[in-house]
């Protein structure tokens, strides 16, 4: 073998190659990749076992290479070359230098630092938990139950249900590694208790000054349930204690701004309306979120501001306004429910001139706002109460319900019950302009593929509620889903918030959702109950005038749950336009934007049909076309009409010609 360097390893590794390939053995790959190294390994070696740094070359094979090359030595009569080792550094004498040119500088031993929970993990709240017992104290101990009890105000996971449905383990798998620490111990049975040893009273000590001393931390020291802080300054307009569970004082202050600014505008007794914001005002009120914001804080302080409408909504000035009606505090009547001026909308059509109503009004303390819930919003088939237990430990009692739109909502309760019917209205609630709708990642990503995400979003639009909230929640899913299906749930987040104009939060797990929810509750309990509703009778309402009437009312009024749940049902009150909406839909490539602007020219499917029939007849040119002329004017007949917007509303070429085709076929 011309240029190797050790052609006799070379030999012997091409003999074990040919014995695989005739055994037809899984050795082949192997002694073929030995094979190659040795033969382009230019260093010669004298035993055997030095060839362990190349590649294909392990322990077991070497030690076969130097089987064959003590029998080639007793063979021939040769010495068995000697195995090469590592020479023993010299123990000097004291006194004496090293003789060696250079010495290897002794390496420093590693400092182990000492172990420290991170921040609101199961660790970090056990340990808080615990540092409640007494100190030096064998006979205190906490068991389980009352542990986990102690422990979980402090804990962003939960500790009896596991954060994500594929995994089994919860917060409570922290324990095994206190104890294997030894920062844990644990005695007792059937019933165990546990408590802190030594080092862990040492690092519950650490920890608590970290945060600023015990009483930071929320936990008294005789073991009881945890309590709020005593220094932190308490507002009248809000408890943000309730709201603000970490303390940060940043968003304390934002939201105190906020509230400061709402209680300078109610000392007006005249409703001043809010301007048209420009083009560069919506790009700063909404920025993008991205999927580094997963800390409820960076987006929660958007909230105080309702998102802007989008391109789609541009009609309706009011669209991002709040609740601008204030309770002036010269009004004397203080009755529950009265009725207001007459109040005429100004709307284009004639007949629509002529609609005018009597607003009712409820009015500050004569309601409480309410979260309601999905029922079919569950975190597993096996536990579907997860939520709502939830909800309930972080003092929010939700209203389970199936929904028709939307997985989340809030309406305003009547304190009594007989409110609303004694004046004509159904029920006694009143729904409120701000809904959630929950997508976890693998959902989004079939609701984008079948679809589904496209029909949310339009009936959304038509449900003229003005502040939509999307959750999208994140999911462990294979290494391939993601990187398939990265752009596309990128390009619908982003959507969904320039396009629609909705807001977009983003969360980690489910417990982050539910911790989103309960603080949504808190504030918009503070930002609705001090203030009147406004109420649009049941009878002024109706299918064809309820989004025009909504967009040029001067100040923003309500509807009650039942008309709500009405007017956004998919099978309640379905027109013939909606009925030809859907149909259109149907359509592979028709959005619901495309869809409205067929519409807008063809009402109906009869009005649709006659016009494609009617195409290349002569009724308007005088020259009747042939059969094949009269296909190609109908196939670009919705692309003449719609061909030439721009944005969501431009139907192409291609897909008017499918749409054409679809419905000119004789």
């Amino acid at each position: 073998m011309a240029g190797c360097a050790n052609p006799l390893f070379a030999q012997w590794l091409k003999e074990l190659l040919d014995e695989a390939r005739q055994r037809n053995t899984k050795g082949v790959t192997v002694y073929k990749k030995a094979y190659e190294s040795m033969k382009a390994c230019p260093i010669a070696f004298t035993h055997p076992n030095e060839a362990q740094a190349l590649n294909g070359l392990g322990p077991k094979l070497c030690e076969r290479l130097a089987d064959r090359l003590r029998e080639h030595c007793t063979d021939n009569g040769l010495p068995m070359p000697p195995l090469s080792r590592k020479k023993k550094k010299r123990s000097m004498p004291d006194g004496q230098p090293d003789p060696s040119p250079n010495p290897e500088p002794s390496k420093k031993p590693k400092k182990t630092k000492a172990y420290v929970p991170a921040l609101r993990s199961g660790a970090h709240a056990i340990v808080l938990a615990l540092s409640t017992l007494k100190e030096h104290c064998s006979s205190s101990g906490m068991t389980k139950q009352h542990l986990i009890e102690l422990a979980q105000p402090h804990c962003d996971s939960s500790f009896t249900a596991p954060s994500d449905p594929t995994k089994f383990y919860t917060a409570w798998a922290s324990m095994k590694t206190l104890q294997n620490k030894a920062l844990v111990v644990e005695w007792g049975h059937p019933t165990k208790n546990y408590g802190l040893s030594e080092e862990g009273w040492e690092v519950a000590k650490t920890v608590k000054a970290t945060m600023g001393g015990a009483g930071s931390s929320g936990l008294n020291t005789d073991g009881d349930m945890p309590t709020k802080s005593t220094d932190r300054r308490v507002d009248s307009a809000i408890n943000l204690e309730d709201i603000l569970d970490d303390g940060d004082a940043s968003i304390e202050r934002a939201i105190r701004a906020s509230l400061e600014d709402q209680a300078s505008k109610g000392s007006r007794t005249a409703i001043q309306p809010r301007k048209p914001q420009s083009k560069d005002s919506l790009l700063k009120t909404r920025p993008l979120s991205t999927p580094s914001q997963t800390a409820d804080n960076t987006d929660f302080l958007e909230l105080l501001s309702s998102p802007v409408a989008g391109p789609s909504r541009q009609s309706r000035p009011w669209a991002g306004s709040r609740t601008n009606i204030q309770d002036s505090s010269t009004r004397r009547d203080k009755e529950p429910i009265r009725s207001q001026a007459a109040v005429r909308p100004k709307l284009n059509t004639s007949q629509d001139d002529t609609l005018h109503f009597k607003p009712l009004r409820l009015a500050p303390g004569s309601f409480t706002v309410e979260l309601v819930l999905d029922n079919r919003e569950v975190h597993s088939k096996h536990n579907r109460d997860y939520i709502q237990e939830e909800l309930r430990a972080r003092k929010v009692q939700p209203i389970v319900r199936p929904l028709d739109l939307g997985d989340a909502l809030w309406v305003a309760k009547c304190k009594d019950p007989r409110l609303l019917p004694s004046l004509g209205e159904e029920g006694d609630e009143v729904i409120l302009d701000w809904i959630i709708e929950r997508k976890r990642l693998d959902d989004l990503i079939s609701s984008i593929k079948d679809g589904r995400f496209l029909e949310q979003k339009f009936r959304m639009h038509k449900s003229g509620i003005k502040n939509v909230i999307y959750v999208i929640e994140d999911y462990t899913m294979s290494t391939e889903a993601t990187q398939n299906y990265h752009e596309h749930v990128m390009s619908a987040i982003s959507s969904t918030q320039v396009v629609n104009g909705y807001f977009v939060k983003r969360t980690r797990k489910l417990d982050d959702t539910i911790r989103y929810l309960a603080r949504m509750t808190t504030l918009l309990k503070t930002l609705y109950e001090s203030k009147p509703l406004f109420l649009i009778p049941s009878a002024s309402l109706s299918p064809s005038t309820y989004l025009p009437l909504l967009s040029s009312l001067p100040t923003p009024h309500n509807i009650t749950y039942a008309s709500f749940a009405s007017l956004v049902s998919k099978s309640d009150s379905l027109t013939v336009r909606d009925v030809f909406l859907k149909m259109l839909m149907c359509t592979r490539g028709i959005t619901g934007d495309k869809a409205m602007e067929i519409q807008k020219h063809w009402p109906t499917p009869r009005a649709f049909v006659e016009a494609l029939e009617g195409c290349g007849r002569g009724d308007d040119l005088g020259v009747v076309m042939d059969a094949e002329a009269r296909t190609k004017w109908r196939k670009e007949l919705v692309w003449k009409v719609a061909g030439g917007f721009v944005g969501p509303r431009k139907i192409g070429r291609v897909v008017g010609a499918k749409v054409g085709e679809i419905w000119g076929e004789p």
